[in-house]
């Protein structure tokens, strides 16, 4: 793009008269190009000129008396933009109002896309200003950078993504434990509801010792399945018989004295007796504190 000057009908003497100079210059890899304080090119290393044959110069092309100043403020389309920023940088330098020029900027072809890093900078030294421009190809260097911010971008959405996805089984969990502990209130209140009462009812009948054994495995089975508490308690080290734990779990439910003494058809001073017994075993020396709250806050 920048580099590829047309030659002025000039021929100035070559800047470098020492062979091992040259020699330097045109083993570098960057395109270099040395100019006069009027941006006219003085002179090019070997990169540079191979770069001006690549680009459709004829073998032997040389920039040498082009401006490159000019060059540059007169390209027109895509480059445009990119040709004047490298222009009015080497224009500071020149003037001395910057110490080193640095640009990178596209150089595509049909061959492929390529991009390139410019640097600008006066020659050390009291003769006159002479500004070294060179051009390191740095295509690789692009490419990978644009591969490691796609990369950062796919993180970014998966990311995203996963944090979605979190919040979603978040939910979903929260939901599957509600729905999980609403069945199992169903399941206890429907148990001792609904099937206790009978269960009891039919042990103070007059069975024959297979069915008895019977009925009371199935009592047994039926208040371990409703006895939620039961870890709590043992964890506590609180030790309760199991009318106790009856008990318990009625009044948590809500059921009075009364109530309780039909579901398990004892009397209402039993079930007084056994509720004394649950305060004093829970510690609950203040006669304030309700037994039904003090249940539902350790359940």
């Amino acid at each position: 793009m920048m580099k590829n000057a047309s030659k002025k009908n000039c021929n100035p003497q070559r800047l470098f008269a020492d062979e091992l100079a040259i020699t330097v210059l045109n083993s570098l890899s960057a395109h270099i190009a040395i100019l006069d304080e009027k941006g006219f090119i003085l002179e090019t290393n070997q990169a540079w000129r191979n770069f001006s044959v690549k680009g459709g110069m004829t073998e032997g092309h040389d920039d040498r008396g082009s401006n490159y100043l000019e060059i540059c403020e007169a390209t027109t389309g895509d480059d445009a933009g990119d040709a004047y920023k490298v222009a009015e940088g080497i224009r500071a330098v020149i003037d001395g109002d910057l110490d080193e020029f640095l640009h990178d900027y596209p150089c595509h072809s049909e061959a492929g896309q390529h991009w390139y890093y410019m640097r600008a900078i006066r020659m050390a030294g009291s003769g006159p200003i002479r500004v070294v421009t060179s051009h390191e190809e740095i295509t690789a260097l692009k490419l990978t950078e644009e591969a490691l911010r796609k990369s950062q971008e796919e993180l970014i959405e998966q990311k995203q993504s996963l944090e979605e996805t979190n919040i979603a089984m978040k939910v979903l969990l929260k939901q599957r434990e509600e729905d999980k502990l609403d069945l199992e209130k169903k399941v206890l209140n429907n148990v001792k509801d609904l099937i206790l009462p009978y269960v009891d009812k039919l042990k103070n009948t007059r069975l024959k010792a297979k069915d008895r054994t019977l009925v009371e495995i199935i009592d047994t089975h039926l208040k371990d399945i409703i006895s939620p508490l039961l870890q709590r308690f043992s964890n506590a080290k609180i030790l309760l018989t199991p009318q106790e734990m009856q008990v318990a779990s009625l009044v948590k439910d809500g059921k009075t004295s009364k109530e309780i003494a039909d579901v398990l058809n004892v009397s209402e001073t039993t079930v007084n007796f056994h509720r004394k017994n649950l305060r004093v075993k829970f510690g609950l020396t203040n006669k304030r504190t309700n037994l039904r709250s003090y249940l539902l806050s350790i359940s």
